[in-house]
């Protein structure tokens, strides 16, 4: 693989394949409009995988000169690639990958824009159309497969991790792939790829022909995570909150590794919603893991989730430690308990439809200065309500630390400021300041991290 710049024109995978001229149009249209720079900095990061930057500005910089370019041909539609980033090619030919990337890229962006926004249907300020919107689109990305009993597990984790926790992710998903069960992550590099990786050998082994390996992202965060190799259906959803309503719905249980911020923000985005009393009954078999080394990490979040959300909320998930083959066991028998859940209730197997999600973890939240120091962050509130507002606060986090306009807003207006009830102040800076000490925030080898956020006690 070459590190020049390549400029060619490919023709796309999948269903962007056969169009109409018209639908050829709609796309021209796009390009060179108001999603033009979003659908290029989406493929550019998708052309930049298995680069191990989270810097999104930096990719940016790196290629200003890069443009793709929708045209029309009587084959339907191609792909003009200007300057593109010279590692995504073999002897001048795309990877084929990389070319379905690319192609997911441009059919979800377009398919959110004109077939989502401004439908009376999906109402995206109402609870019921957000999520009849992420049915949609995993439907148009051909994620959801009827009459196939549950076998898809989540894996959350950092993309900052270290070497030992890696190889533990490739073990947990060698387990997971040996039970003949599917993996979903967040499609980028660390705990994203290593569960993936490992699934692969074991299915090769199981002769599992038709492996799936899932990755859900979203465009504010694509580029600090740019799709690993081995994802083969790539869904970019159009928010983080539609995005961690995607991996809840269509996944059947979740394994959580060592991470940061980013996974901290998954980890109460569930509880929360399976602390809602409506859910109470509902399995979701749930496990934090990870290495003998990373048994203080679990400790510490633990404790947190303890402290902030009681004893209701540790009761929703289990913690094994360095121990792979048991997790692959107890995620097995927890598919056979969310099957025989969702034929007792008639629910269908590949989108989870009566898990209640409430508005508050549903309707975008805007990391700004202003609606961070808005937050409530007080024991009294009912738990799934302190629960939706800790996960915003992280999400801004998130925000302030990867997203281009999240770390536009702390270059210019300094730190976010997050205040609260001083015992969970505490708590919370406790948490923050370990991972910060252990290289959780970034990725080894960058500039020492400096907070996007002050909390105020």
């Amino acid at each position: 693989m070459s590190s020049a710049s390549v400029s060619t024109r490919i023709y796309p995978a999948g269903m962007l394949y056969t169009l109409s001229r018209h639908e050829v149009e709609r796309l021209q249209d796009v390009s060179r409009g108001d999603l033009a720079e979003l659908v290029r900095r989406c493929s550019l990061a998708v052309l930049n995988s298995g680069n191990e930057s989270d810097d999104a500005e930096a990719l940016l910089e790196q290629h200003q000169d890069f443009e793709i370019e929708v045209e029309q041909v009587n084959r339907g539609l191609r792909l003009q690639l200007t300057n593109a980033p010279g590692s995504a090619f073999v002897d001048g030919r795309i990877i084929e990958g990389i070319r379905e990337q690319i192609s997911s890229v441009i059919r979800d962006l377009v398919y959110f824009d004109s077939e989502i926004v401004g439908h009376p249907y999906h109402d995206l300020h109402r609870s019921s159309g957000i999520t009849g919107a992420v049915f949609e689109m995993l439907r148009n990305a051909r994620a959801l497969i009827p009459e196939v009993e549950p076998n898809l597990v989540v894996c959350w984790g950092g993309h900052s991790i270290a070497r030992h926790e890696y190889e533990y992710t490739k073990d947990v998903g060698y387990e997971l792939g040996l039970r003949f069960l599917n993996i979903i992550t967040g499609c980028g590099p660390g705990a994203m790829k290593g569960p993936m990786k490992g699934a692969t050998i074991a299915h090769s082994k199981q002769r599992v022909k038709f492996g799936r390996y899932i990755g859900i992202s979203e465009p504010g965060i694509i580029a600090a995570e740019s799709p690993n190799p081995i994802v083969s259906n790539l869904s970019i959803m159009p928010d983080s909150e539609q995005r961690l309503e995607a991996f809840v719905r269509l996944g059947h249980g979740i394994v959580v590794f060592p991470g940061g911020v980013g996974t901290t923000e998954e980890i109460l985005y569930l509880l929360g919603i399976l602390l809602n009393p409506v859910n109470e009954d509902a399995p979701y078999p749930v496990v934090f893991t990870g290495p003998a080394a990373a048994a203080d990490y679990f400790e510490q979040v633990d404790q947190f989730i303890r402290l902030a959300l009681g004893e209701e909320a540790c009761s929703r998930y289990r913690i094994i430690i360095d121990d792979a083959e048991e997790v692959g066991r107890y995620m097995a028998a927890g598919m056979k308990k969310v099957r025989r859940f969702r034929i007792k209730t008639n629910d269908a197997f590949y989108f989870n439809w009566m898990l209640k999600i409430e508005e508050s973890f549903q309707i975008p939240f805007e990391p700004s200065h202003e609606n961070m120091a808005a937050l409530e962050i007080k024991r009294d509130l009912p738990l799934h309500e302190l629960a939706a507002n800790l996960r915003k606060l992280f999400s801004g986090i998130v925000a302030g630390n990867v997203k281009p306009g999240g770390v536009a807003a702390i270059r210019q207006h300094g730190p976010f400021e997050i205040n609260g009830d001083s015992e969970l102040m505490a708590a919370l800076d406790e948490l923050l300041s370990g991972f910060v000490r252990d290289d959780r925030m970034k990725l080894p080898g960058d500039k020492a991290y400096e907070p996007c956020y002050r909390l105020v006690r």
